[in-house]
């Protein structure tokens, strides 16, 4: 088949100094794109302005009902009676299993979806306590060490070991604090032990003592006593 001739005074020169990549892709693309950019940015900005209406007139007005709603459960809570605070706290207040439902997405509903899964660790129904654990975004380094240290609890309890280990060293690694790290490096330690992994129990007791020192604490005091249990043959 015989090639398309193109006719010499149909084709454009172009000086060598102008044709650059950006002479031809950026510029013909906003060219003939122009209407499709637009739409773009007009996406963007429906999209900000959706956020920011629902974050101000649909999660703030929620954040501040929902703290108010969960006094009663708190009081359960603080009392350790935790199936009341979970279920019915009283005074015709929601319990916080029906306060992480109804206040899902912020950060009330967060603390209440902790709060459940605590509840249902302390009444032995250690599904849910994963469920509503799993359900939590910690909105701090503190709330995340707390829930990783309960859902190695809630592994723990359900004989599923390498997840309890899993947990509890996230929540040695997810906040600052030194009675947190000392509280869960200690579980940490003494589980590794109790399946017979001494050496992975002795470095974390080994890690209270050098990296957590506290005279006031007696986990610290003993510490000791545990490096050298995990050490003994």
């Amino acid at each position: 088949m015989a090639k398309r001739k193109v006719a010499p005074e149909l084709i454009e020169e172009v000086p060598v100094a102008q044709a650059t990549p950006s002479s031809f892709s950026l510029q013909s693309f906003l060219d003939n794109n122009q209407n499709l950019i637009l739409y773009a940015i007009g996406a963007v900005a429906l999209l900000f302005l959706g956020w920011w209406g629902y974050k101000k007139m649909i999660v703030e007005p929620k954040q501040k009902e929902a703290v108010v709603a969960m006094w009663q459960a708190e009081q359960m809570f603080e009392r350790d009676s935790f199936k009341l605070a979970l279920e019915n706290p009283g005074a015709g207040f929601d319990g916080y299993q029906a306060l992480a439902d109804k206040y899902s997405g912020t950060p009330a509903g967060n603390t209440a979806a902790y709060c459940a899964g605590i509840c249902y660790l302390q009444t032995g129904d250690y599904d849910n306590a994963i469920k509503y654990l799993d359900d939590c975004s910690p909105s701090s380094d503190l709330m995340a060490a707390m829930r990783n240290g309960g859902l190695g609890d809630a592994y723990s309890e359900k004989k599923d070991f390498s997840k309890a280990l899993s947990y509890y060293e996230k929540a040695v690694n997810a906040s600052d604090n030194d009675v947190l790290a000392t509280y869960y490096l200690k579980k940490l330690g003494m589980l590794n032990e109790y399946q017979g992994n001494k050496e992975a129990a002795k470095k974390a007791y080994e890690r209270i003592r050098a990296d957590y020192p506290n005279q006031q604490s007696q986990d610290w005091r003993d510490i000791e006593k545990y490096i050298y249990r995990a050490s003994a043959q």
